[in-house]
């Protein structure tokens, strides 16, 4: 099993044995980095870390990795309107290269970068994140129930 992010074309495919899974997912808005405090999108080889939600109702609101029993409506996303909305699931990325995307000031790990679920209302197919793989909730759901911490996840321009 394995994952490829396009940034190019913002999708994210799954590739498991002969299956073959794509997904319309958005990218930094910024672009591509891997520097603490860009905003981008990192590049390189990386792998799942963690995986946060296992069970949680779609929409559930994460705040600091945490769900606190929330769920995104409109109502909520009017009340904090500038708000980058990480809902449903999280599969948090780890960088394998070093000095790219691994330690220093260019970790993946600790700059929090996830695949993750976002309102419906966000675009799908062009940049728009903090940096983050952002996907539909019913996308990230059914990836999150065959991905297992490990997998290998690649990140192409």
């Amino acid at each position: 099993m394995h994952i490829i992010v396009s940034l190019s074309d913002q999708t994210l495919t799954l590739q498991d044995g002969a299956d073959r899974r794509v997904f319309q997912v958005s990218t930094a808005a910024a672009g591509a980095s891997c520097q603490q405090g860009s905003n981008g999108t990192p590049l390189g080889r990386h792998l799942v870390r963690a995986r946060i939600g296992d069970g949680l109702p779609p929409g559930a609101v994460f705040r600091g990795r945490r769900f606190l029993g929330e769920r995104y409506d409109p109502a909520r996303a009017a009340a904090d309107p500038g708000r980058d909305w990480i809902l449903s699931r999280i599969l948090w990325l780890g960088g394998l290269e070093p000095s790219r995307n691994q330690g220093a000031d260019v970790d993946s790990f600790r700059r929090f970068i996830y695949i993750h679920g976002t309102p419906d209302s966000e675009p799908m197919g062009e940049p728009a994140s903090h940096g983050c793989i952002r996907m539909r909730n019913t996308d990230v759901i059914a990836l999150f129930a065959r991905v297992p911490v490990a997998t290998p996840v690649t990140l192409v321009e």
